[in-house]
């Protein structure tokens, strides 16, 4: 089983001035102005039984990139193996040449998670994780440059990956439904 998701248009960008680091009394200061470099998207396949990552930076984000991160998934995971997919609705993963290529190949499994449930698929967790230890205060020069700092903390965060464990009991989830439906009801929307 791998969660599937793409995080799209990740940029580039070189702040104009140093990051000022955090001291006493103040918090980490950072410019708002900055160079942009361009753009790239990252597919990620998260396996939440090992915790390991098969990933792929590409420069758009079409069906053609998706399937080409297919053929990938396809060549690192062994034959042997049925390939379960948790993955979104959107419209790159149903293209009809994405479909073409899954229906000639039996072995892969696609599970969509319903609508607005994105965050059910492990892999936005790692997407965070990825988000706040390698990219948002970084300052790239270029998309090269920014592509290389992905795949060096993919391959480290390999090196030491864990699967996650919820954290949250099933009652607890359902308490806090509970009292959001408490609150909202009887509202004017």
């Amino acid at each position: 089983m791998l969660c599937v998701d793409e995080k799209s248009q990740i940029q580039a960008l070189e702040r104009t001035q140093p990051m000022l680091p955090l001291g006493l009394g103040y918090v980490e200061g950072i410019t708002h102005h900055y160079v942009r470099h361009g753009t790239t998207t990252l597919l990620a396949a998260f396996d939440p039984l090992t915790g390991t990552v098969l990933s792929q930076c590409k420069r758009r984000h079409r069906h053609q990139e998706f399937l080409d991160f297919l053929r990938h998934v396809d060549a690192s995971v062994p034959k042997a193996f049925d390939v379960h997919l948790i993955i979104d609705n959107y419209a790159t993963h149903k293209h009809p040449r994405v479909q073409r290529w899954l229906a000639a190949r039996p072995r892969y499994h696609m599970h969509f998670t319903p609508t607005y449930s994105s965050w059910l698929n492990q892999v936005e967790i790692w997407f965070n994780i990825i988000t706040q230890r390698a990219i948002r205060r970084g300052t790239f020069r270029s998309v090269k440059e920014l592509v290389a700092k992905i795949e060096r903390f993919v391959h480290r965060y390999n090196a030491e990956a864990r699967p996650f464990s919820w954290t949250a009991t099933p009652d607890s989830i359902l308490e806090k439904i509970q009292r959001l439906c408490e609150r909202i009801s009887g509202t004017a929307h």
